[in-house]
């Protein structure tokens, strides 16, 4: 568990006990314009990932870890972070974060377990590279992305749809400097 730990958050598996988080999480329609959700998901959909999610990663091209605070008594679970349309031939895989609440943003925590998920992936899987994809206007995460050492590679023009007018979307990605 080691190489999942940074100096404030640990990434674990997903566990039975997560289900009520991870259903709120997905059925809060704030997220919805990050995760490209336009309807909710029951608890039998969420209840069937989590009991698949001890699949490999070279099974079901995915990977979804919880975020755990460690920087308090006891861990505080607060977020996601995933790797999605993993291309083990090509060695690459997307990555996406959440950070649920308001009040843990801002704080590092998005930044540490991106630090230990890059590690992962570059160490571990000896991934080749990783991209995210990322809305023009989330100005937060194209900083914490660009910190990391993600580059712009190319803007998607008004590739989103939403109720008030469409949005850009930017790629960005990560070379792993020793492969």
């Amino acid at each position: 568990m080691e190489l999942l730990n940074g100096k404030i958050t640990q990434l674990r598996a997903i566990e039975p006990d997560d289900l009520n988080l991870i259903y709120n999480w997905e059925n809060n329609s704030k997220f919805w314009n990050i995760s490209n959700t336009v309807a909710p998901f029951s608890k039998y959909v969420i209840k069937q990932f989590i009991d698949n999610s001890h699949l490999d990663i070279f099974q079901s091209k995915q990977l979804r870890l919880m975020i755990d605070r460690t920087d308090v008594n006891s861990p505080e679970t607060i977020g996601t972070i995933d790797l999605f349309d993993f291309d083990p031939l090509h060695k690459r895989a997307g990555i996406g974060i959440l950070i649920a609440n308001k009040e843990n943003r801002g704080k590092g925590y998005a930044s540490d377990a991106l630090d230990v998920l890059i590690n992962y992936c570059f160490t571990v899987l000896q991934l080749h590279q990783l991209f995210c994809n990322i809305t023009h206007d989330n100005t937060d995460s194209i900083n914490l992305f660009q910190k990391k050492g993600f580059t712009l590679i190319g803007t998607k023009k008004d590739w989103l749809v939403f109720s008030d007018g469409t949005k850009d979307e930017s790629m960005f990605q990560l070379i792993n400097p020793k492969s």
